[in-house]
């Protein structure tokens, strides 16, 4: 990932955000934060979309459909994960790999500390977009997760691993090595008293996956989000379930983004895609 720019998957998350919004599921889904946190042309992009005026030429069309198919995925697995950290019930909720996530502002849980981690250059970023922002901005956490010690940071910052923690582990897990991801979960459970809840967003093993996404990107080009952060690591439920529990996780709830998209009635054009994502809620 750029160091000096949001990454190119964080803004496209963020673009599809901001086309759900008021539009889909508009009785589970809201997100207000999503249009202020993105940039001029970005927000272009995303006025194109909600007005369904998709452009002629090839390659901007082609950024038209990712976005498009960017909210089809995220208010379900956006629903998902709020409906888990409401239900955690922790005064402490840490957003891995945030980016332009907008959960401090927009979730309204009284009481409740959100931290933000994320690559020191990345954030700054985060803070400027987020200037305009309406309410108490996150703790931000400033990591490098190549050199800085996770823990080290988060006590730093002022989080209480004798209280129970809400961890947000959303878009993030793909991009890491199967190395990276035991390590940070292992850094998680060092600082998860009991009653903790770990959320964690991840990809199921898919050969055609691999391919569909190899395709997508030769014909995006220039605006293939994935040039510059490929899938690192696939997990199965079993898997992912063992290595939770390896660190004191039990795995409470596992779902594929397909049957929450179903249940609200969205659109399935990304089935494949639905189905291969799943949210896993383990608590401590």
């Amino acid at each position: 990932m750029p160091e000096r720019r949001a990454s190119r998957t964080a803004v496209l998350v963020c673009q599809g955000r901001a086309v759900a919004h008021g539009r889909i599921a508009p009785d589970r889904f809201a997100d207000p934060t999503a249009m202020p946190l993105l940039r001029p042309d970005e927000r272009a992009e995303v006025q194109h979309v909600r007005d369904e005026r998709p452009p002629k030429s090839m390659s901007e069309r082609f950024a038209y459909e990712m976005i498009r198919s960017s909210a089809d995925i995220v208010v379900p697995r956006t629903v998902t994960i709020d409906d888990a950290v409401r239900a955690g019930g922790a005064t402490q909720v840490v957003i891995l790999g945030a980016g332009l996530d907008g959960r401090a502002w927009r979730l309204d849980l009284p009481g409740t500390a959100f931290y933000e981690l994320d690559h020191p250059a990345s954030q700054q970023e985060k803070r400027e977009r987020a200037a305009s922002l309406p309410g108490t901005p996150p703790t931000f956490v400033p990591v490098d997760f190549a050199r800085d010690v996770l823990t080290d940071a988060l006590e730093a910052a002022g989080h209480r691993a004798d209280r129970p923690t809400t961890w947000i582990w959303e878009g993030v897990v793909p991009y890491l090595t199967r190395p990276e991801v035991t390590a940070t979960v292992a850094a998680l459970a060092a600082r998860s008293a009991s009653g903790s809840r770990l959320i964690v967003n991840y990809q199921l093993p898919a050969a055609l996956g691999g391919l569909v996404r190899a395709v997508l990107g030769k014909l995006a080009g220039r605006n293939n989000p994935w040039a510059a952060e490929p899938w690192l690591s696939t997990w199965s439920p079993p898997d992912m379930s063992r290595l939770l529990a390896l660190h004191g996780f039990a795995v409470r709830d596992d779902q594929d983004l397909l049957t929450t998209a179903t249940a609200l009635g969205v659109r399935l054009g990304q089935r494949f895609s639905l189905r291969n994502s799943h949210v896993a809620v383990a608590e401590r």
